[in-house]
């Protein structure tokens, strides 16, 4: 078995972003604790997940930093950025819907050279329902399913910080509270940014929170010191 990593900080500093002459990131900046969870919230268009694909290096910067640690992630490849201890669960899963939940978690583990580790077996552990969908196809699962078998996949790669899109949409509320007792029980073992549209659920997890609009921080804090009002005006369509 190898060495688990440590959680690393995650920190962004002046981040913008343009689609063409259209600036969708203003200057953000944040920054998650070793082992804590940051809820980033915001209504549709915010400019959440552009931050996420940005963190991932799946679109450009435009200007700013990003570093996990002492490692400068800015000019880094989407992959060099995973093996630096980054992963990622998109909006909508992206499960290989051809293989097998089994094979889904191998290939993952694979990438990052844990074949022959404990990972896969770690990740199936905090969600056991998986086990019993072993030899099913990743297709043919149900969303909540695919939901469990993504961060399942993403922490199969060992990551030193997990980035999570809207885990909770569409999700039956048994496997939103799998969920929620999953991104309790990182806490202290990965680095974790939620990007969420369920308020409930990002308030009870985070450690801190900060709120998007039109792609700048317009708020910040800590769960208990944030204005529910406040916050369900943020979010509401």
């Amino acid at each position: 078995m190898t060495h688990t990593p440590a959680p690393a900080r995650l920190a962004v500093e002046g981040l913008d972003q343009h689609y063409g002459s259209a600036q969708v990131l203003r200057g953000i900046a944040l920054a998650v604790e070793p082992g804590a969870c940051l809820s980033v919230l915001g209504r549709n268009g915010a400019g959440k997940t552009t931050l996420l694909r940005c963190l991932t290096g799946l679109i450009p910067e435009s200007r700013g930093r990003i570093a996990l640690d002492a490692t400068d992630l800015t000019r880094l490849t989407s992959d060099r950025r995973a093996r630096s201890g980054l992963a990622y669960v998109p909006q909508g899963r992206e499960i290989f819907s051809d293989l097998t939940v089994a094979e889904n978690l191998r290939v993952a583990a694979r990438a990052h050279g844990l074949e022959r580790t404990d990972a896969v077996e770690e990740a199936v552990a905090l969600f056991p329902a998986l086990r019993g969908l072993w030899h099913r196809p990743g297709g043919n699962l149900s969303g909540g399913q695919q939901q469990q078998l993504a961060i399942a996949r993403a922490l199969a790669t060992r990551p030193r910080a997990l980035l999570l899109d809207e885990p909770t949409e569409g999700i039956q509320p048994s496997i939103v509270a799998a969920i929620e007792a999953v991104i309790a029980g990182l806490k202290g073992r990965i680095t974790v940014l939620l990007v969420e549209q369920y308020l409930d659920f990002a308030l009870r997890v985070a450690d801190t929170v900060v709120v998007l609009s039109r792609g700048s921080v317009v708020a910040r804090g800590d769960p208990g010191t944030l204005s529910h009002e406040a916050l369900t005006r943020h979010i509401a369509i």
